[in-house]
């Protein structure tokens, strides 16, 4: 019986434009991503530099591009919030019948993104719905190690088998599977999170 759900955030509930950054570099003069450019994203998605080193390392990479048009490129990946989600989840708080977990990974550029199309009302009501809310930059750990996944189980007194994991990376899931955790590998295209209790009844 699944007692705790553990959602990603990014294309599940939000939505995202996964090609936007690359898409958005390349009309700046940015041929490709390099793996000094991965390595800095990496460390920044972790809260292991700040936003100001992130801006500062790119500026000097491409001097060129503005740390303001930079930042738009980089948040382009982030879109809109639809409100049947917001209600679903909201629904699912007030039942009050599972521990709900977010487990994201972010940096603090694209949460201020999303509070901007979500609005902070929104974006509080929707924090407010978890039981606990872990952001990767603020946490310093990062999805799929499998170090993240131990920290919210052991963090939350969790037993594998009693939880399901919500993500649309299958990457992620069957990081979270190898250690016993129920997962649902969503499709963002053909599956929404709020026919869950639909595409998942077997767990309920």
């Amino acid at each position: 019986m699944i007692k705790t759900i553990i959602f990603d955030f990014g294309d599940v509930f939000i939505n995202l434009d996964k090609p936007a950054i690359i898409r958005e570099l390349k009309k700046l003069g940015v041929p490709f991503i390099n793996s000094e450019m991965y390595a800095i994203a990496g460390k920044y998605e972790k809260g292991q530099i700040t936003t100001e080193h992130l801006l500062q390392s790119f500026n000097t990479m491409f001097p060129h591009i503005s740390k303001d048009e930079f930042s738009k490129a980089w948040n382009s990946i982030i879109l809109d919030f639809p409100n049947h989600r917001l209600d679903f989840i909201e629904q699912l708080s007030n039942e009050k019948k599972h521990t709900l977990i977010l487990l994201s990974n972010t940096n603090e550029l694209h949460i201020q993104q999303v509070v901007k199309n979500m609005s902070l009302t929104n974006y509080n009501r929707f924090k407010n719905c978890f039981n606990k809310f872990y952001l990767s930059h603020e946490i310093q750990l990062s999805k799929p190690n499998l170090d993240v996944y131990e920290f919210v189980l052991n963090e939350n007194n969790l037993k594998a088998k009693e939880c399901l994991f919500i993500d649309d990376t299958k990457e992620n899931t069957d990081a979270a599977a190898l250690l016993g955790v129920n997962v649902w590998n969503n499709i963002p295209k053909n599956e929404d999170i709020i026919d869950l209790f639909t595409i998942k009844k077997d767990l309920f």
